[in-house]
């Protein structure tokens, strides 16, 4: 690749992660954790552990965010900082930043509502699957699976989306047809 200049899969500045910080703070517009905003930086794959602990520092020190018995809330400093500076911030930070980000929360939010798990039983494994709003139980099923394998797959597919599992299984029911006799072999 002569000529051409390998680029960092991640941002190799204290500054630059200081406005992606304060521009996901912004995006999120909730109170989060230091720990939550710790892994949501690290599974973005785009922030270095060192600099972001810099940067959470520096913000605090400069008054952009408000770091609170752990909950990170960002100031209007810090809003009017990500409003002017973020465009300075390649559009592939701030997409991974955000995918991450929104999807930390979804599996938060799933993790509450579902619980799934997979039990041996004598002839395979039962794969139980309830799903509740917050105030009533929506589902509770169990599905048989031949081994544990098998089980875990399903179960792994109901945990990346229960409320998508919930609604696929409400579809199927809603539009199952009555089953008909098969009367051709009988002619």
């Amino acid at each position: 690749m002569s000529g051409q200049q390998m680029t960092s899969p991640e941002l190799n500045s204290v500054h630059s992660v200081k406005i992606l910080l304060c521009y996901i703070l912004e995006k999120l517009d909730r109170p989060v954790t230091e720990e939550q905003l710790r892994l949501i930086s690290e599974d973005s794959g785009v922030i270095n552990y060192f600099y972001y602990s810099d940067a959470l520092t520096e913000l605090a020190e400069n008054g952009s965010v408000i770091n609170e018995s752990g909950s990170i809330t960002l100031t209007e400093k810090g809003r009017l900082g990500s409003e002017y500076f973020n465009r300075y911030i390649p559009l592939v930070f701030r997409k991974k930043l955000l995918r991450s980000a929104f999807g930390f929360f979804i599996r938060e939010q799933n993790e509450q509502m579902c619980s799934c798990g997979v039990n041996e039983i004598s002839d395979g494994c039962k794969v139980t699957f309830k799903l509740s709003d917050g105030s009533r139980e929506l589902i509770n099923m169990d599905f048989f699976a031949p081994d544990m394998s098998q089980g875990e797959l399903i179960a792994e597919k109901i945990r990346s989306n229960p409320s998508g599992a919930y609604k696929k299984i409400l579809g199927y029911l809603l539009d199952n047809p009555e089953e008909e006799p098969d009367i051709e072999k009988y002619l």
